[in-house]
Protein backbone atom coordinates (compact mmCIF):
# COMPACT_ATOMS: atom_id res chain seq x y z
CA UNK A 1 0.00 0.00 0.00
CA UNK A 2 1.38 3.38 -0.98
CA UNK A 3 1.49 6.21 1.54
CA UNK A 4 -0.93 8.58 0.47
CA UNK A 5 0.21 12.68 2.21
CA UNK A 6 -2.49 14.83 3.47
CA UNK A 7 -1.29 18.35 2.68
CA UNK A 8 -2.99 22.06 3.29
CA UNK A 9 -1.82 25.00 1.40
CA UNK A 10 1.48 26.97 1.31
CA UNK A 11 2.60 29.29 4.23
CA UNK A 12 0.21 26.99 6.07
CA UNK A 13 -2.13 28.37 9.03
CA UNK A 14 -4.01 26.39 11.69
CA UNK A 15 -6.65 25.38 9.36
CA UNK A 16 -4.66 23.72 7.10
CA UNK A 17 -2.45 22.00 9.34
CA UNK A 18 -4.96 20.76 11.80
CA UNK A 19 -7.21 19.96 9.15
CA UNK A 20 -4.06 17.79 7.26
CA UNK A 21 -3.57 15.43 10.42
CA UNK A 22 -7.50 15.14 11.84
CA UNK A 23 -8.39 14.07 8.14
CA UNK A 24 -4.84 11.75 7.94
CA UNK A 25 -5.96 10.41 11.23
CA UNK A 26 -9.76 9.71 9.52
CA UNK A 27 -8.32 8.18 6.26
CA UNK A 28 -6.06 5.58 8.51
CA UNK A 29 -9.00 4.40 10.50
CA UNK A 30 -10.66 4.04 7.11
CA UNK A 31 -7.63 2.04 5.69
CA UNK A 32 -5.69 4.11 3.77
CA UNK A 33 -1.67 4.83 5.09
CA UNK A 34 -2.14 8.38 4.94
CA UNK A 35 0.27 10.75 6.83
CA UNK A 36 -0.16 14.35 7.44
CA UNK A 37 2.08 17.06 5.93
CA UNK A 38 2.88 20.64 5.88
CA UNK A 39 4.19 22.60 3.47
CA UNK A 40 6.08 25.33 5.62
CA UNK A 41 7.14 26.66 9.38
CA UNK A 42 4.06 26.86 11.61
CA UNK A 43 3.08 29.99 12.97
CA UNK A 44 3.21 30.97 16.96
CA UNK A 45 -0.53 30.51 16.91
CA UNK A 46 -0.50 26.38 15.24
CA UNK A 47 2.64 25.69 17.10
CA UNK A 48 0.66 26.00 20.09
CA UNK A 49 -2.42 24.66 19.00
CA UNK A 50 -0.65 21.46 17.78
CA UNK A 51 1.45 21.68 21.44
CA UNK A 52 -2.31 22.25 23.48
CA UNK A 53 -3.50 18.54 21.96
CA UNK A 54 -0.82 16.40 21.90
CA UNK A 55 0.40 16.51 18.76
CA UNK A 56 3.85 16.45 16.45
CA UNK A 57 4.21 18.81 14.18
CA UNK A 58 3.97 17.03 10.55
CA UNK A 59 6.31 16.71 8.07
CA UNK A 60 7.48 18.81 5.58
CA UNK A 61 6.38 18.21 1.82
CA UNK A 62 7.02 20.81 -1.10
CA UNK A 63 7.44 18.71 -3.58
CA UNK A 64 4.64 16.72 -5.41
CA UNK A 65 6.79 14.65 -7.70
CA UNK A 66 5.68 10.80 -7.65
CA UNK A 67 3.42 11.49 -4.72
CA UNK A 68 -0.26 10.58 -4.06
CA UNK A 69 -1.85 13.63 -2.27
CA UNK A 70 -4.78 14.77 -0.46
CA UNK A 71 -5.05 18.44 -0.65
CA UNK A 72 -7.17 19.75 2.35
CA UNK A 73 -7.62 23.58 2.29
CA UNK A 74 -6.72 24.54 -1.26
CA UNK A 75 -7.72 23.78 -4.77
CA UNK A 76 -5.31 26.17 -6.23
CA UNK A 77 -1.93 25.21 -8.26
CA UNK A 78 -0.07 28.53 -6.85
CA UNK A 79 -0.85 27.62 -3.04
CA UNK A 80 -0.06 24.06 -3.37
CA UNK A 81 2.92 21.42 -4.15
CA UNK A 82 5.52 22.18 -6.55
CA UNK A 83 5.32 19.69 -9.53
CA UNK A 84 2.00 19.05 -8.75
CA UNK A 85 1.22 18.21 -12.42
CA UNK A 86 3.53 15.02 -11.33
CA UNK A 87 1.47 13.55 -8.42
CA UNK A 88 -1.58 11.75 -8.08
CA UNK A 89 -4.86 13.80 -6.81
CA UNK A 90 -6.83 11.64 -4.72
CA UNK A 91 -8.89 14.01 -2.89
CA UNK A 92 -9.21 17.37 -2.65
CA UNK A 93 -11.35 18.79 0.82
CA UNK A 94 -12.04 22.47 1.34
CA UNK A 95 -14.35 25.50 1.78
CA UNK A 96 -12.75 28.00 -0.62
CA UNK A 97 -14.25 28.39 -4.16
CA UNK A 98 -13.20 25.96 -6.40
CA UNK A 99 -9.78 26.72 -7.91
CA UNK A 100 -7.53 25.62 -11.06
CA UNK A 101 -6.35 22.07 -9.78
CA UNK A 102 -7.47 19.76 -12.34
CA UNK A 103 -7.09 15.85 -12.45
CA UNK A 104 -7.15 13.37 -15.79
CA UNK A 105 -9.52 11.16 -13.67
CA UNK A 106 -12.28 11.53 -11.36
CA UNK A 107 -11.96 11.90 -7.67
CA UNK A 108 -13.45 12.88 -4.42
CA UNK A 109 -13.66 16.73 -4.51
CA UNK A 110 -15.34 18.33 -1.64
CA UNK A 111 -15.61 21.84 -1.26
CA UNK A 112 -18.79 23.17 1.18
CA UNK A 113 -19.22 27.01 1.86
CA UNK A 114 -18.30 27.12 5.53
CA UNK A 115 -15.74 28.99 7.33
CA UNK A 116 -13.47 26.73 8.08
CA UNK A 117 -12.54 23.00 6.28
CA UNK A 118 -12.24 22.03 10.29
CA UNK A 119 -16.05 22.25 9.52
CA UNK A 120 -16.09 20.01 6.65
CA UNK A 121 -13.12 17.38 8.00
CA UNK A 122 -16.00 16.83 10.97
CA UNK A 123 -18.70 16.17 8.23
CA UNK A 124 -17.09 13.56 7.16
CA UNK A 125 -16.03 11.71 10.13
CA UNK A 126 -19.60 11.34 10.70
CA UNK A 127 -20.31 10.34 6.96
CA UNK A 128 -18.09 7.60 8.03
CA UNK A 129 -19.66 6.83 11.51
CA UNK A 130 -16.17 7.59 12.85
CA UNK A 131 -15.31 8.55 16.52
CA UNK A 132 -14.08 11.34 17.33
CA UNK A 133 -11.00 11.26 19.69
CA UNK A 134 -10.73 14.31 22.38
CA UNK A 135 -7.36 15.27 20.91
CA UNK A 136 -8.95 15.78 17.24
CA UNK A 137 -11.57 17.63 18.87
CA UNK A 138 -9.24 20.25 20.11
CA UNK A 139 -7.47 20.19 16.58
CA UNK A 140 -11.04 20.92 14.77
CA UNK A 141 -12.51 23.32 17.02
CA UNK A 142 -8.72 25.38 17.47
CA UNK A 143 -8.94 25.74 13.45
CA UNK A 144 -12.42 27.02 13.36
CA UNK A 145 -11.68 29.19 15.97
CA UNK A 146 -8.80 30.32 14.26
CA UNK A 147 -10.26 30.61 10.69
CA UNK A 148 -13.54 32.38 11.71
CA UNK A 149 -11.83 34.51 14.23
CA UNK A 150 -13.53 33.34 16.98
CA UNK A 151 -16.99 32.99 15.07
CA UNK A 152 -16.66 36.54 13.93
CA UNK A 153 -16.03 36.84 10.71
CA UNK A 154 -18.11 36.94 7.94
CA UNK A 155 -17.35 33.68 6.65
CA UNK A 156 -18.64 31.96 9.95
CA UNK A 157 -22.10 29.96 9.16
CA UNK A 158 -24.78 28.28 11.58
CA UNK A 159 -22.65 25.03 10.71
CA UNK A 160 -19.46 26.19 11.98
CA UNK A 161 -21.09 27.49 15.18
CA UNK A 162 -22.75 23.99 15.80
CA UNK A 163 -19.63 22.30 14.88
CA UNK A 164 -17.75 24.26 17.18
CA UNK A 165 -20.00 23.53 20.14
CA UNK A 166 -20.33 19.99 19.60
CA UNK A 167 -16.22 19.59 19.09
CA UNK A 168 -16.04 22.05 22.09
CA UNK A 169 -17.80 19.08 24.36
CA UNK A 170 -15.74 16.45 23.09
CA UNK A 171 -12.83 18.17 23.52
CA UNK A 172 -13.36 18.92 27.16
CA UNK A 173 -13.00 23.31 26.17
CA UNK A 174 -15.82 24.97 28.30
CA UNK A 175 -14.88 28.49 26.94
CA UNK A 176 -14.72 28.73 22.89
CA UNK A 177 -14.16 32.33 23.55
CA UNK A 178 -11.76 32.32 26.12
CA UNK A 179 -9.45 30.10 24.00
CA UNK A 180 -9.75 32.09 21.06
CA UNK A 181 -7.93 34.67 22.62
CA UNK A 182 -5.55 32.39 23.95
CA UNK A 183 -4.87 31.64 20.52
CA UNK A 184 -5.16 35.06 19.49
CA UNK A 185 -2.90 36.47 21.97
CA UNK A 186 -0.24 34.08 20.73
CA UNK A 187 -0.99 35.23 16.95
CA UNK A 188 -0.11 38.66 18.26
CA UNK A 189 3.00 37.78 19.58
CA UNK A 190 5.61 39.78 17.08
CA UNK A 191 8.46 39.96 19.23
CA UNK A 192 11.52 38.05 17.25
CA UNK A 193 10.03 38.40 14.09
CA UNK A 194 11.23 40.27 10.85
CA UNK A 195 9.15 42.00 8.14
CA UNK A 196 9.24 39.36 5.76
CA UNK A 197 8.46 36.76 7.98
CA UNK A 198 5.57 38.62 9.71
CA UNK A 199 4.22 39.45 5.41
CA UNK A 200 4.56 35.64 4.92
CA UNK A 201 3.10 34.15 8.00
CA UNK A 202 -0.23 33.64 5.79
CA UNK A 203 0.53 35.05 2.43
CA UNK A 204 -1.90 33.46 -0.64
CA UNK A 205 -0.36 34.08 -4.11
CA UNK A 206 -3.85 34.65 -6.51
CA UNK A 207 -4.44 35.11 -10.41
CA UNK A 208 -6.86 37.77 -11.12
CA UNK A 209 -7.55 38.33 -14.87
CA UNK A 210 -3.71 37.28 -15.61
CA UNK A 211 -2.23 39.38 -13.10
CA UNK A 212 0.04 38.04 -9.98
CA UNK A 213 -1.56 39.40 -7.07
CA UNK A 214 -0.34 38.43 -3.45
CA UNK A 215 -2.60 39.14 -0.13
CA UNK A 216 -1.43 38.48 3.15
CA UNK A 217 -2.76 39.01 6.50
CA UNK A 218 -1.85 39.49 9.96
CA UNK A 219 -4.28 39.45 12.91
CA UNK A 220 -3.66 40.89 16.57
CA UNK A 221 -5.82 41.97 19.20
CA UNK A 222 -4.84 45.42 18.43
CA UNK A 223 -3.91 47.16 15.69
CA UNK A 224 -1.08 48.87 18.16
CA UNK A 225 0.86 46.21 18.16
CA UNK A 226 2.19 47.49 14.84
CA UNK A 227 2.67 50.73 14.92
CA UNK A 228 6.60 50.68 14.85
CA UNK A 229 6.26 47.78 12.13
CA UNK A 230 4.13 49.30 9.21
CA UNK A 231 6.96 50.99 7.62
CA UNK A 232 9.16 48.35 7.61
CA UNK A 233 6.05 45.45 6.48
CA UNK A 234 5.86 48.09 3.61
CA UNK A 235 9.47 48.14 2.65
CA UNK A 236 9.54 44.56 2.06
CA UNK A 237 6.01 44.31 0.84
CA UNK A 238 7.86 46.69 -2.26
CA UNK A 239 10.30 43.99 -2.63
CA UNK A 240 8.73 41.30 -2.71
CA UNK A 241 6.78 42.93 -5.37
CA UNK A 242 9.83 43.84 -7.08
CA UNK A 243 11.26 40.06 -6.73
CA UNK A 244 8.28 38.16 -7.71
CA UNK A 245 7.21 40.33 -10.44
CA UNK A 246 3.56 41.15 -8.72
CA UNK A 247 0.76 43.20 -10.26
CA UNK A 248 -0.06 44.15 -6.60
CA UNK A 249 0.44 43.22 -3.43
CA UNK A 250 -1.63 43.35 -0.61
CA UNK A 251 -1.49 43.13 3.75
CA UNK A 252 -4.66 42.73 5.59
CA UNK A 253 -3.76 44.24 8.94
CA UNK A 254 -6.59 42.99 10.81
CA UNK A 255 -8.30 43.98 14.51
CA UNK A 256 -9.97 41.08 15.98
CA UNK A 257 -11.08 43.57 18.68
CA UNK A 258 -12.00 46.63 16.27
CA UNK A 259 -13.34 44.26 13.53
CA UNK A 260 -11.83 45.53 10.91
CA UNK A 261 -8.87 45.61 8.96
CA UNK A 262 -5.98 48.16 7.28
CA UNK A 263 -4.89 47.03 4.04
CA UNK A 264 -1.41 48.13 3.50
CA UNK A 265 -1.24 48.60 -0.69
CA UNK A 266 1.45 48.20 -3.05
CA UNK A 267 0.09 48.10 -6.47
CA UNK A 268 0.60 49.02 -10.52
CA UNK A 269 -3.00 50.55 -10.32
CA UNK A 270 -4.29 52.27 -6.98
CA UNK A 271 -7.70 52.14 -8.87
CA UNK A 272 -7.88 48.58 -8.39
CA UNK A 273 -8.59 49.67 -4.38
CA UNK A 274 -11.42 51.98 -4.72
CA UNK A 275 -12.81 49.64 -7.75
CA UNK A 276 -12.74 46.97 -5.12
CA UNK A 277 -13.93 48.85 -1.80
CA UNK A 278 -15.43 52.14 -2.77
CA UNK A 279 -12.22 53.67 -0.74
CA UNK A 280 -9.63 55.65 -2.29
CA UNK A 281 -5.65 54.77 -0.34
CA UNK A 282 -5.19 56.90 1.77
CA UNK A 283 -1.32 57.51 1.60
CA UNK A 284 0.00 53.61 1.77
CA UNK A 285 -3.07 52.08 3.16
CA UNK A 286 -7.19 52.02 3.56
CA UNK A 287 -9.50 51.26 6.29
CA UNK A 288 -12.08 49.05 5.61
CA UNK A 289 -14.46 48.22 8.91
CA UNK A 290 -15.88 44.90 9.38
CA UNK A 291 -13.32 43.16 6.67
CA UNK A 292 -11.96 40.10 8.67
CA UNK A 293 -11.87 37.76 5.96
CA UNK A 294 -9.29 37.23 3.13
CA UNK A 295 -11.58 34.19 1.50
CA UNK A 296 -15.00 36.43 1.46
CA UNK A 297 -14.32 39.90 1.77
CA UNK A 298 -10.92 40.65 0.26
CA UNK A 299 -10.17 38.38 -3.06
CA UNK A 300 -13.85 38.18 -4.37
CA UNK A 301 -13.79 42.00 -4.40
CA UNK A 302 -10.25 42.34 -6.00
CA UNK A 303 -11.21 39.84 -8.60
CA UNK A 304 -13.93 42.25 -9.65
CA UNK A 305 -11.99 45.17 -9.65
CA UNK A 306 -8.94 43.34 -11.71
CA UNK A 307 -11.82 41.86 -14.65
Amino acid sequence: MSTVYVVGHKSPDTDSVCSAIAYAELKKKMGMDAVPARQGELNPETAFVLEKFGFEVPELLTDGAGKKVILVDHSDVSQSLDNLNQAEIVEIVDHHKIGDITTPNPIFFLAMPVGSTATVVKKLYEDADVQITNEIAGLLLASIISDTVILKSATTTDADIKTAEELAKIAGVEDIQALGMEMFKIKSDLAGKSPRDLMFRDFKDFNMSGNKVGIGQLEVVSLSLLDELKDPLYEEMQKVKEEGNYHSIFLMLTDIIQEGTELLSVTDDPSVVEKAFEKKLEGKSVWLPGVMSRKKQVVPFFEKAFS
